[in-house]
């Protein structure tokens, strides 16, 4: 049992909780296994609808890595890869939604958890930042996921600067979708969630894959490949009963399939 972060089941949804409070929730070997463990058991249950993806307290998300003496997490350089990166890497290939509840402090590594979900909400004391050029490095594996949400030259001011931000900012950048009162954390995402669960499985889950596999392409090559898409989509299961309850003027019932 991985008590570093936690998992619960609500309804059709997923709560991943980073459970370090004491460490400002930040990441080590634990919280990156437990992490990838929760997108896999996610996508292992036909009946989850949604992730979150959220941390305990009220102080911090997370404040990146655990830098205390013998607990940072460090690198195998015999290894092509590593742990953090195949969690941004598992996270890209989700075809759930992952929605960041942003309870508190969010900087450094835990920027990258922020980037790796879908749709993000905050409350209104949270700060940001990309702190790392202060102790001698750079985010160099949060900039493959931050560049392609925020505009470049504010990537560069926060990643050369270094220097701390409020939520009011992360959302003008488009880093956030909602900033709320604290108070008021939990309705917004509960609401957010309401407008993604009673949406089509299939549709959601292939529309993710496919937002994926276009970003590197030209407009040719999307749209050609987007054009097969739709065509494969519109036979799922999932499609003919949206059809049918529109044209029924009723609630549909999803399968999923």
């Amino acid at each position: 049992m991985n008590d570093a972060v936690l998992q619960e089941r609500r309804g059709p949804v997923l709560w991943l909780t980073i459970n370090r409070p004491d460490k400002r929730n930040a990441m080590n070997a634990d919280v990156l296994a437990g992490l990838r463990a929760g997108l896999r058991a996610a996508h292992a249950d036909a009946e989850v609808r949604a992730i979150v993806l959220t941390a305990a307290g009220e102080k911090a998300f997370c404040a990146g890595a655990d830098l205390q003496p013998g607990s940072a997490f460090g690198f195998d350089a015999s290894r092509p890869n590593g742990d953090y990166a195949d969690l941004l890497r598992e996270s890209q290939a989700a075809t759930l939604p992952i929605v960041a509840r942003v309870n508190g402090t969010c900087m450094a590594g835990g920027m990258g958890l922020l980037c790796m979900a879908d749709l993000a909400v905050a409350a209104d004391h949270a700060m940001f930042g990309l702190p790392e050029v202060k102790v001698g490095v750079f985010p160099m594996q949060v900039l493959s996921l931050l560049q392609r949400i925020v505009p470049r030259r504010q990537v560069r001011e926060w990643a050369l600067t270094g220097e701390p931000f409020g939520a009011a900012e992360a959302l003008a950048a488009g880093l956030l979708n909602h900033v709320v009162p604290a108070a008021e954390l939990d309705t917004k995402v509960e609401w957010l969630l309401g407008r993604l669960v009673d949406k089509s499985p299939t549709a959601i889950r292939r529309g993710k894959y496919a937002m994926r596999a276009i970003e590197a392409m030209s407009f040719d090559e999307a749209i050609a490949y987007t054009e097969g898409q739709i065509s494969l989509l519109s036979m799922s299961e999932d499609a003919r009963e949206g059809l049918a309850a529109f044209n029924e003027k009723r609630k549909p019932r999803w399968t999923g399939r």
